[in-house]
């Protein structure tokens, strides 16, 4: 039955936009549930190193062409990186992604990571993502090997609409970057950043291209502006708008997890336990790179509300 209600073509994704909101919510709703039930997965994120990257993304907080007021720091110690991962190990998170600014890890910097995953037990390790920018095909046999099973890196927006955000990257770069992820035996998790001005064919041109992609881990994130970034003046999303975007990549990914990630607070505001009514299984908890997100105490008690169960199953 629920096969009937995912969407085959742009067209008709852009046509699911014309149902009452209730209506559109309740397919969202069966899709999830054919795929995961009633589980929830939670994930949470270390900044590892932060600020001074060389790409002019204009949503960005850490590019140096943006000039935002953060905390600039290296890569984390070894110890530190090691000791925040076993700490977050503790918590009731399937998975734990090390995140690292810049275009790309230097060598050096890959060696040190590689060391600090390979070091932890085994039943961690299998939790641990890394999101390190642009890497080459042999930097991705090395994390393989260290042990990592999972490799972050969004597309950020639709192919058409990229070249507005950013121009120190083209698309096809980070689709590459993917690429090489997945061909490597990782598992790839890609998503994306909405409200930067694109628009609804934008988001459904989007989804379509990870669907064509096998890209099955899909975070969503939503702008919240910074302050001296070119998008400092953007309006953030309204709730509504917001939760009919991941209602429609639920129709467009049927299977994959959407795992509802930055900007949740500021956006959907009292309206956060909507996102599983919309066809989201999965949500970051916790900070995020440069922005306070929800504390893990407040996410369990809203899912506990709901019915519905955290899950530990690190495949999703």
């Amino acid at each position: 039955m629920t096969e009937s209600l995912a969407v085959a073509t742009p067209a008709q994704a852009l046509a699911l936009l014309s149902l009452p909101q209730g209506e559109l919510f309740a397919r969202a709703t069966a899709l999830r549930e054919a795929s995961f039930g009633r589980n929830i997965v939670l994930c949470a994120i270390i900044n590892a190193k932060s600020g001074n990257c060389s790409m002019d993304c204009r949503f960005c907080s850490q590019s140096r062409h943006n000039h935002t007021p953060i905390e600039v720091f290296p890569l984390l110690p070894d110890s530190e990186l090691r000791e925040r991962i076993l700490q977050l190990a503790t918590l009731p998170v399937a998975r734990i992604g090390v995140v690292t600014s810049g275009s790309a890890l230097s060598g050096g910097e890959l060696q040190r990571l590689c060391n600090v995953v390979a070091s932890l037990p085994e039943p961690v390790r299998q939790r641990v993502c890394a999101s390190l920018g642009k890497l080459a095909a042999d930097d991705f046999s090395s994390l393989s090997r260290a042990g990592l099973t999972r490799f972050h890196h969004n597309m950020e927006t639709s192919r058409d609409y990229y070249a507005s955000v950013c121009t120190t990257q083209t698309w096809e770069q980070r689709r590459d970057t993917v690429r090489r992820a997945g061909e490597s035996g990782l598992s790839v998790c890609s998503g994306g950043l909405f409200g930067l001005g694109e628009s609804w064919q934008d988001r459904v041109d989007f989804a379509f291209s990870l669907r064509e992609m096998g890209v099955e881990h899909v975070p969503m994130n939503f702008l919240h502006p910074h302050p001296r970034t070119p998008l400092a003046g953007q309006q953030p999303l309204f709730a509504d708008e917001a939760l009919t975007i991941i209602a429609l990549f639920r129709h467009i990914l049927p299977e994959a997890t959407l795992r509802i990630c930055g900007g949740r607070p500021l956006v959907l505001g009292d309206r956060q336990n909507e996102v599983f009514a919309a066809g989201a299984n999965a949500m970051m908890t916790g900070d995020y790179l440069t922005t306070h997100g929800q504390t893990i105490k407040h996410d369990l008690e809203m899912i506990a509300a709901l019915g519905l169960e955290v899950t530990c199953d690190v495949s999703c």
